[in-house]
């Protein structure tokens, strides 16, 4: 098994790595393995919060400032972002977006990826797009170096049909509170999915839950795994 091992985080918008995936990344960071982080757009067409009225150019150098600040706090080593539309992934180019993504995770010989499930979790439509454009480049071996592929579910998820790490909070929750409180123009989202951040673990938030996607060509295998990195060649 090679040493730093690679996994790639495939998201929308700044944010969508902290809320979904905090504790996966700093236990992977700690772990010595190199989580990298892609996001399809800048976030200029989100809110404010409380910080008033923005153009979508000073939101999105707004948003840049904070997710560099997020993802030194998680251990990410490397963001590239490909400035897309915000809200209208949809209307993009889909091979464009694909050969982006493709291109990423060779470049950086990714072993496993993560992104969205298939509603997206919230049912954002630039989620669902991203979900579909990464199955289609893992699936058809655009980027042969992946060897499994896992999908955000939430925390309580359950099923018979496939296999669910959960990664627990492990002392992380304040890394994922201040990594949350990092991106002060969502701070409204935020509340609205954790509540006022504290000190205390909100409920619900003890666990992040993954799912097996995919692995060698293999759709929705079932097996117990420990950690995301179990039977990497």
């Amino acid at each position: 098994m090679k040493k730093n091992r690679t996994v790639a985080f495939i998201y929308a918008h700044p944010d969508d790595e902290t809320f979904g995936c905090s504790y996966l990344i700093r236990e992977i960071a700690d772990g010595g393995d190199l989580p990298v982080l892609f996001t399809a757009t800048r976030g200029d067409a989100g809110k404010t919060g409380r910080l008033g009225e923005m153009t979508r150019e000073e939101l999105a150098a707004k948003r840049d400032i904070e997710l560099d600040k997020a993802i030194e706090i998680l251990g990410i080593t490397t963001l590239e972002q490909a400035g897309m539309g915000d809200g209208k992934l949809k209307e993009a180019d889909p091979a464009a977006l694909r050969e982006l993504i493709a291109d990423f995770l060779r470049r950086h010989e990714a072993d496993v990826v993560v992104t969205f499930p298939e509603d997206g979790i919230s049912g954002h439509a630039d989620h669902i797009v991203i979900h579909h454009a990464v199955n289609e480049v893992v699936f058809g071996g655009q980027a042969p170096s992946v060897q499994k592929l896992y999908y955000n579910q939430l925390s309580s998820y359950e099923a018979n049909s496939s296999s669910i790490i959960k990664i627990a909070e492990n002392g992380n929750w304040d890394v994922k509170r201040r990594a949350l409180a990092a991106h002060e123009s969502q701070i409204l989202s935020i509340e609205r999915v954790f509540g006022k951040l504290g000190p205390d673990v909100p409920p619900g938030q003890q666990v992040e839950a993954f799912e097996l996607g995919w692995e060698r060509g293999v759709h929705f295998p079932i097996k117990a795994e420990r950690t995301i990195f179990d039977d990497l060649n």
